[in-house]
């Protein structure tokens, strides 16, 4: 992603305290309301009431938009697609893949990998194809390139989204893996896939050479792969060499930090890189060797705080975004016609890939409907709808993606544990007693 200030417009650090505070105001009230009057997942609940508040807000602005021309300005001033590329994601997904189990993981690593490459990669063209069409049907002439580019923004599913709603869901064991795993890589896939897709599309010299695409997605990938199995290997190596729990813990905090910025400098995938550390240090064996009992409590505390921190604060962020967007009649029925599109395809990328794996591996009936309908799109898909280009129809595609994730979230979210329940009625157990 391109390098940028935290804010569009340089402010001093009296202006980053505050708006941080500000928005640690409203995710601390937002949770409190969910967890005392609405009790629903964490994800689910923030959005909810985030987006009644903002709506709260523009109904007030017939009256006086006070308030609103606040909000909306602060709003402007943080740069989403930055805060949560460049510094919240790395977090939050090292955070997932800390707490995912990499032994069952590992055991169903092919069908991940498939749906997280070939999955994402058929769902991108496919909705990119669909919104094409779609497009011109509703009079709105958008070249192919760019239909694409929203397609790579909507085919990644957000493993924060997913993480959060799936614990409460009771999906089978197998399943979860399945659901989280492909979640955990398919975003960092889907982002390499984005810029290489923006890099064709914002070319403006020689065309873009097959072998130039290939070099950028195997170096993005591959090496963002690397770079994580480096990480991690090196975390754990100096975590067995200690005992100290506070210091323990510090390292792993290095590890995210010092690795983001590692990725960022050499082009790599962060994303994935930090996917990889975490599975690594959070892997059962690892644990054994190199921490504590105590080092491994106050790790897995450390982390699930920094998870619900900045998981409040992304989903209040999001809600918010209302406030800045343009509303026109066709991007909203653009956008309420994709919901249905980006279903379909996903169920259509997933088809193939189970078939596939569900003779020699152990599959749950109904596998793809389920991760059709599990697979929430989330603030990845607003931030990078947020980095395209105003000739890009930026405005259209943003109104779109964020349709599409407000449905996700709240309507997908609210009844995955019932589509579960139906689809697979004795799925709950122990492990899962939600």
């Amino acid at each position: 992603m391109h390098q940028a200030t935290l804010l569009r417009e340089p402010n001093d650090v009296m202006n980053y305290y505050l708006i941080i505070s500000g928005l640690v105001f409203l995710a601390a009230v937002f949770g409190y309301l969910n967890v005392r009057f609405l009790k629903l997942p964490t994800t689910i609940g923030l959005m909810l009431i985030t987006i009644v508040y903002t709506l709260g807000v523009l109904g007030l602005s017939f009256f006086d938009d006070t308030l609103l021309r606040a909000e909306a300005q602060l709003i402007r001033q943080i740069d989403f697609e930055l805060v949560l590329m460049d510094y919240m994601l790395s977090f939050l997904l090292f955070a997932g893949a800390l707490h995912t189990n990499f032994q069952e993981l590992k055991k169903l690593r092919w069908p991940v990998i498939a749906f997280a490459t070939l999955g994402v990669v058929a769902s991108t063209f496919l909705i990119g194809t669909a919104t094409y069409y779609l497009l011109q049907l509703l009079g709105t002439n958008v070249l192919y390139t760019y239909c694409l580019l929203f397609g790579a923004i909507i085919s990644p599913t957000d493993p924060i989204a997913v993480l959060g709603i799936l614990k409460q869901a009771g999906a089978p064991k197998k399943l979860e893996i399945k659901i989280v795993g492909e979640s955990l890589f398919n975003d960092g896939v889907g982002v390499v896939l984005f810029l290489t897709l923006f890099e064709i599309a914002s070319a403006t010299g020689p065309a873009v050479e097959p072998l130039d695409i290939i070099e950028l997605f195997g170096q993005e990938v591959f090496g963002g792969i690397l770079l994580g199995l480096l990480i991690g290997w090196i975390t754990f190596r100096l975590m067995k060499s200690i005992d100290d729990f506070s210091t323990e813990v510090i390292l792993t905090l290095a590890a995210v930090m010092g690795g983001t910025v590692v990725a960022d400098q050499l082009h790599l995938s962060a994303p994935l890189a930090m996917v990889v550390a975490g599975l690594l240090i959070g892997d059962d064996r690892a644990r054994s060797s190199a921490m504590s009992e105590t080092t491994e409590q106050y790790v897995d505390k450390f982390w699930e705080l920094i998870d619900i921190l900045l998981n409040a604060i992304l989903f209040v962020l999001i809600g918010m975004e209302m406030l800045v967007l343009t509303y026109e009649i066709n991007y909203l029925v653009a956008g309420l016609l994709t919901i249905p599109i980006a279903l379909l395809c996903r169920y259509a990328s997933l088809w193939l890939p189970v078939r596939i794996f569900e003779r020699k591996l152990d599959f749950v009936p109904h596998t793809t409907a389920i991760m059709t309908w599990g697979g929430l799109r989330g603030g990845i898909s607003i931030a990078l709808a947020l980095s395209l280009a105003p000739e890009m129809n930026r405005e259209m595609f943003l109104v779109m993606t964020y349709t599409v994730v407000v449905f996700s979230i709240i309507v997908q979210g609210l009844t995955i544990e019932r589509v579960i329940g139906r689809l697979l009625p004795h799925s709950k157990s122990p492990a899962n007693p939600h």
